[in-house]
């Protein structure tokens, strides 16, 4: 496979394309209000809904699904950036969280 970059919280540019790709019950309960959601096992039917022409970051909750995501999406040629620490280190870095249940947003 390609090469992919891996890059700290906040290294992330502000208007970047977040691809969040834990499953649902984590989604639900806390993301990054511009991310795009596709649990992990989704992406390659869901292939489509990503622009190869966009860098794309993608994270989870601590940074091993979106290795293997970026890694994935390198070999198909995308511009995939793995974010290290996923949410857990989006949520210490204070970055904002929504979540879609009403509830105070958190990490699961």
């Amino acid at each position: 496979m390609s090469d992919f970059h891996t890059v700290p919280v906040h290294d992330i540019p502000a208007d970047a394309v977040i691809l969040d790709v834990r499953e649902d019950y984590e989604w639900v309960a806390g993301h990054a209000d511009s991310a795009v959601h596709i649990p992990m096992d989704q992406i390659p039917a869901r292939l489509d809904e990503i622009d190869p022409d966009e860098d794309v970051y993608v994270i989870c909750r601590t940074g091993g699904r979106s290795l293997r995501v970026a890694q994935w999406l390198t070999g198909q040629g995308y511009t995939a950036i793995n974010v290290s620490g996923g949410m857990d280190q989006w949520l210490e870095s204070g970055k904002p969280l929504v979540s879609d249940n009403g509830l105070k947003p958190l990490v699961l």
